[in-house]
């Protein structure tokens, strides 16, 4: 069954983790608007060469090239169906997403919104690292990195820390996302789209949350 859902949340509620969990447990295809620009800019496509040359000006890309990019994934086909990760974060956004979704005569499942405490978050992000492989989350507290220094997931060595995982930084994104991105969850509560999961539950119950609401 093809299921297209956007995952809503600040920084740091573990959007990309429960996006990993749903590739894997449903053969979705996650559509991170960070990976399809660098993607785009390493194809040598039209669109890529649009891409490129916007990045090396130093400007910001528009919502036309993120939404043909998103087109073109679209078109490529999913049988799980898509994950929007990372977009929209603006409500004119949301509207170009719903208008390529009827033009192609798909629909949008569910919105999720994983919601967090900022104090909680604050303190989950600050001790949180990834392995360098394969992205697999740690945390300083509830989950450190294991005692032989190796990934769970893939056994890479190697792990990092955001620079920006630092708690000025973070309540600086937090309130970019309140300004930008929370008027989302009004837009798509009136639509009927939206549910909500406790983003600071453990990954096992967060994702069974979601797949309750997803059936």
């Amino acid at each position: 069954m093809t299921t297209n859902i956007i995952l809503l949340g600040p920084p740091g509620a573990g959007k990309g983790t429960q996006a990993r969990k749903l590739v894997e447990e449903r053969g979705m295809v996650q559509l991170s608007t960070g990976d399809m620009l660098r993607e785009a800019q390493a194809s040598g496509s039209e669109m890529g060469k649009k891409v490129a040359a916007v990045m090396a000006a130093g400007q910001l890309v528009t919502d036309e090239i993120v939404i043909g990019l998103i087109r073109e994934k679209l078109e490529q086909g999913s049988e799980g169906g898509f994950i929007f990760d990372g977009f929209p974060r603006t409500l004119p956004q949301a509207d170009a997403l719903g208008d390529l979704l009827d033009g192609m005569g798909a629909k949008l499942d569910a919105v999720i919104e994983m919601q967090v405490d900022d104090e909680a978050l604050v303190s989950r992000i600050t001790a949180r690292s990834t392995c360098g492989s394969c992205g697999e989350v740690y945390n300083d507290n509830t989950k450190p990195i294991p005692a032989d220094g190796k990934c769970t997931n893939c056994g890479g060595t190697e792990f990092k820390r955001r620079a920006d995982d630092n708690e000025d930084s973070l309540r600086q994104r937090l309130m970019e996302y309140y300004k930008k991105t929370s008027p989302l969850i009004g837009y798509y509560y009136a639509k009927g789209n939206l549910s909500s999961v406790n983003g600071l539950g453990e990954i096992d119950a967060v994702q069974a949350e979601i797949a309750k609401i997803l059936g």
